[in-house]
Formats: structure tokens, sequence, C-alpha cells
């Protein structure tokens, strides 16, 4: 799936806003109070909305639906979950009005966003972060939906969540991510690699790499880096001060990780940070040309300076096997031996 698209749309900011009839966007958002939602519990019912890309297999809604079910789940889908405007699911007025629906309905627990793509950001001047902030509760997702918990966060301070879709993989390691994570009791989560065994010698899958060694803590922001970056300079991208970043991405070239990284660079995003974690860039070979930086390269060459712990090689992104992340919660990182760690209830 290659999602680098557009996604540049972000000017409208605050007049969209208002003129599509919801309240418009504080143009630089203050660091906002920390809002958790309620806990899912198995029974409960959840929405499943489409606010990116379009859905062309039908089988895919009935996986999404039978999924959630098999977690102990009921399921009601958006009005326009099937619909299609191009590449998009549905008009930006009609995605944007299902995941507001999602949040006014009181009878819906949490809000699953069925695939990523691209299309997210354009709905964001749309979103009624009022509403959202009178009826929090977990909306889950990844890829292109990095736009939603960005914005979402700088907007209401809700903390939101990092993981799979609800089309995507739903193999034993995320069913039990999803289960610890919204239906477990545990007070602290440790996101650690699998180990799998192999005939092998040595370890060679899931193992991490760390660029500075050290501990830090602070609140989890980032997701999709071509997605995150898109969103510079708009009033949808939270504080960065002193928080721990996490970025994977898809078919990206190195020379556009490079671009990336120094549009974070020069947007003073790195030099605020308490720690960073890359996981998985999948699909993100060289081709051609008179030779290219390696991922290893890049991320030495803007991180090192810093002196910030610092590792990649995390579960996180577009792989079978994927940790499901508080998105704004304060976690601790270990660079060293690879872990992420709550520090804090996630829930009310």
């Amino acid at each position: 799936m290659k999602k680098r698209t557009f996604i540049k749309t972000l000017g409208l900011g605050a007049g969209m806003g208002a003129f599509a009839g919801f309240p418009a966007a504080s143009a630089h958002p203050a660091a906002r109070k920390k809002l958790l939602p309620k806990r899912l519990q198995p029974g409960d019912r959840v929405g499943l909305i489409s606010p990116s890309a379009a859905t062309a297999d039908r089988m895919e809604f009935v996986f999404a639906r039978e999924a959630m079910e098999a977690l102990g789940l009921s399921v009601k889908d958006g009005k326009h979950l099937a619909d299609r405007r191009g590449h998009l699911a549905g008009s930006d007025a009609d995605r944007a009005a299902d995941l507001n629906e999602m949040f006014g309905d009181k009878s819906i627990k949490a809000v699953i966003c069925i695939r990523g793509g691209s299309g997210a950001a354009r709905i964001l001047p749309m979103i009624d972060y009022d509403l959202i902030r009178k009826n929090p509760k977990p909306i889950l997702g990844y890829s292109d939906i990095t736009a939603l918990h960005n914005a979402i966060h700088a907007q209401t301070g809700l903390v939101t969540f990092h993981g799979p879709n609800g089309s995507g993989s739903w193999n034993p390691f995320n069913a039990s991510q999803f289960r610890t994570v919204f239906f477990g009791k545990e007070k602290r989560i440790t996101y650690q690699n699998e180990v799998e065994a192999t005939e092998d010698l040595v370890m060679k899958k899931n193992r991490i790499r760390t660029i500075y060694p050290g501990k830090a803590s602070g609140d989890l922001v980032g997701g999709n880096l071509t997605v995150l970056t898109a969103l510079a300079g708009s009033p949808y991208l939270p504080d960065f001060k002193n928080k721990v970043l996490f970025l994977e991405d898809i078919g990206e070239e190195p020379y556009r990780i490079d671009r990336m990284m120094s549009t974070l660079m020069l947007t003073g995003v790195l030099k605020e940070i308490a720690g960073f974690v890359f996981g998985q860039c999948t699909d993100c070979d060289p081709s051609g040309g008179y030779g290219n930086l390696t991922i290893d390269q890049i991320l030495d060459d803007y991180l090192l300076p810093l002196k910030i712990p610092a590792y990649r090689g995390a579960m996180i992104g577009h792989v079978p096997k994927q940790f499901l992340l508080p998105f704004g919660a304060k976690i601790s990182m270990d660079a060293d031996a690879g872990i992420l760690e709550t520090d804090e209830a996630i829930f009310q």
C-alpha cells in the first residue's frame, strides 16, 4: 500500500471549520490538559468508520466486523462506511459526519477506523472537537489515521490509540495487544519486541538498534512520518516539548525519509523532544541514482547530535504484528533494551 499522496490542504485552517458549521480549531493550540477516554468493556458497542481511503473489497467490511465481534464487541457501521468518491471513502463532509456522529452517540464506546490510505487530513477542519471533549472515548487506527491522532490530541488533549485498523491483521499478537490495552487492568503496560524462536544461532527478527543510549519519559506522540510532516504549520500538531516521538513509514525511499526528517529538524520538533523511537520502514528500499544514504545513516545524522535516548526497530508500523500504543499518554522508554512502558493511567 503506497500512501504517499497529497495531504497538503490544511492551509484552510479555522475558516473552513467555521464554514462547515463546526467550532473552528484553535489556530495555535496551547498544550491541552490531558483528557482520558472511558475504558472499553467486553460486550460494548463500537463504531466502524472510514475517514480516509475507500475500501474496494466488500469482504474487508465483513472481516472488520467479524474481528471486532471475535474480540467480544458489537459493531455499528458508519452511515457512509462503504461510500466512494474517487480514492476517498465518500465526501469530506460525510466522512467527518461519521466520525462526529460516533463521538456523539452515547451507545458507542469506541471508534474503530477501518483503514488508512490517504484523505484524513482533508476532514480535520470539519471535526467537532468540542463534541469530542464532551464525549471522550477511544479511537483506534494507524497510518493515515495519524492525522486524526495528532489533530484530536492537539485540539482536545484526548489520549487516542495507534494500532491495527479494523480491516487489518488480527493475529494472536494483535488481538492480545487489544485485550491487554482495552480490557486489561494492568497499571503499567510494557511494549517490547516479541522474540521468535528460529533455527538460527542469532536472533535476527524483531531486533532493535540503539541509536543513542539512555532512558527518557514523556507523553508519546508521532505516527506515520509522511502524514505527520504534511501537517507542519497547521493547528493540528501537538506541542512536542519534552515528548517521546515515535515514527514509522511505508513505501518511502531513503531520500524521502531524509527530506521529512529535515522538516522535523527545521520546524524545531527534534530539538524539543526528550526521546525518539523509530518503528519499521516497510518497503523503503532505494532505487537508482548515484547511491543512497541508508535509513541508519539518516537517523544517525539527525539524532546523534541531539544526545537523547533513541532506538529503531520497534514493532510499530505497516507490519503484521504491531504494538497498540496510547497516543498522548506518558510513557518511559529505555533505548538500550528497546522498551516502552506506560507511566500513568490511560483511561478514566
